[in-house]
């Protein structure tokens, strides 16, 4: 990943259905502008993000928002149709806000772009946790391995912060 702590977040937006099921764009500097938030968990419907990433922060909602937390954000490589129904599908209610990168616009202008085509996948983003405060990345946890959800993990990055 290029990006760092100490970093400002890229210019891009992302998008998400609305409760009318349209589709809206929102700036990831807007999302974050005056809040404290966590974004990641990029894997929409994938063994590693359904089991435990967004499960874990659904979870462990609670004790974000006592660690100050306004916003836990889920963004994925992923159209806005496919992270609604993921979120439905995960039970995520208010708790988790989720948005699509469908064209890797922000993935790639923090460098988490990985290559699965191999596994038939394409360009997908790595698996990454972020706390970034009013646009300012403040921690930032990358997993080696896309499977794996250790460092990234609710449990292990809400310990850390």
């Amino acid at each position: 990943m290029r990006i760092k702590e100490g970093d400002k977040l890229p210019n891009s937006e992302l998008f998400y259905l609305d409760q009318n099921n349209d589709v809206k764009k929102i700036n990831i500097l807007d999302l974050c502008s005056g809040k404290t938030i966590i974004l990641g968990m990029p894997g929409a419907f994938t063994k590693t993000c359904s089991a435990l990433h967004l499960p874990g922060y659904i979870k462990n909602y609670e004790l974000a928002n006592k660690k100050g937390i306004s916003k836990i954000v889920c963004v994925a490589v992923n159209d806005p149709n496919v992270m609604k129904a993921w979120g439905e599908n995960q039970n995520t209610g208010s708790k988790i806000f989720m948005v699509g990168d469908p064209f890797l616009k922000f993935t790639k202008a923090i460098g988490a772009e990985v290559d699965k085509s191999e596994k038939g996948l394409g360009i997908r983003s790595n698996r990454y946790t972020m706390l970034v405060e009013n646009g300012e990345v403040k921690k930032v946890e990358e997993e080696k391995e896309t499977a794996t959800c250790e460092l990234s993990s609710a449990e292990s990055f809400l310990k850390s912060i």
